[in-house]
């Protein structure tokens, strides 16, 4: 059997196919698996486009073994932008779900993730450490200090998703200083149980596996939630300072680091 390394690569998309892959992936994910649309999605050639591609660092996890003339060479994908580019295009993709205006403010150098996926097939394994790896080179070559992003809950009616929303609410709220709030037009709060009534087992049985992985590495929350209908999710504002994360990770990003020096 192929080790991982022989089977999986990542990289930044380097031409039009692999960035067509990427968006092909996206739709069989975010489309077809779950329910999404928005005004740019090219449905009859199954790709999730939108109007910040262009802009983006796409961060591809390659599975040498699949056809890429077949656009099915790419089975996990990252969206990245750094926040100079940002400032050039004159937004963040995040900038229509959340009030950014802390993050600018902090003079921190940031990162926006966005589109993060696995295909089914690659998921439960070692695909997603894979892409992480890529995205810890990405961000010690670049100096990031921030990394922030949405991340989705499946689904619009806040009530499935009483207890995820307010465990990340009560304990995993940003610092004031670097909390992004939820634009009031679709802002919905996410302290919707009691203390008292909270149940982290059933709060982290209902909570997506990258915010789970979020929290692990000392990652924070937003304030509110925003409902994003054309999607069919209900969006929580992930952030990451890379100085206060545990030790354990930062000894892992300078192992990684030095490991490339």
């Amino acid at each position: 059997m192929a080790s991982d390394s022989a089977v999986y690569e990542t990289r930044l998309a380097t031409d039009p196919r692999d960035l067509r892959a990427a968006q092909r992936l996206r739709y069989e994910v975010f489309v077809a698996e779950l329910g999404g649309d928005g005004p740019l999605v090219d449905h009859e050639n199954r790709l999730e486009v939108d109007e910040f591609d262009a802009i983006y660092d796409h961060l591809i996890l390659v599975d040498r073994t699949r056809d890429a003339a077949a656009l099915d060479h790419v089975v996990g994908v990252y969206r990245l932008l750094p926040g100079e580019r940002a400032a050039a295009f004159g937004r963040f993709y995040c900038d229509g779900e959340y009030d950014l205006a802390p993050l600018r403010a902090s003079g921190r150098k940031l990162l926006e993730l966005g589109r993060s996926c696995v295909h089914p097939d690659h998921r439960g394994g070692a695909a997603m450490l894979i892409l992480w790896n890529g995205l810890a080179d990405y961000v010690l070559e670049n100096g990031i200090e921030i990394l922030f992003g949405v991340a989705s809950f499946h689904g619009i009616d806040p009530a499935p998703l009483a207890q995820p929303l307010s465990w990340l609410h009560r304990h995993h709220l940003a610092p004031e200083g670097l909390r992004p709030r939820a634009l009031a037009a679709h802002f919905q709060s996410m302290d919707l149980v009691p203390e008292a009534e909270l149940d982290r087992r059933a709060a982290m049985a209902a909570m997506p596996n990258l915010i789970k992985a979020y929290l692990r590495l000392g990652g924070f929350v937003g304030e509110g939630a925003f409902i994003d209908v054309p999607f069919n999710t209900t969006d929580v504002m992930l952030l990451m300072d890379t100085s206060q994360m545990s030790e354990k990770h930062r000894e892992f990003y300078a192992r990684r680091h030095e490991g490339r020096a």
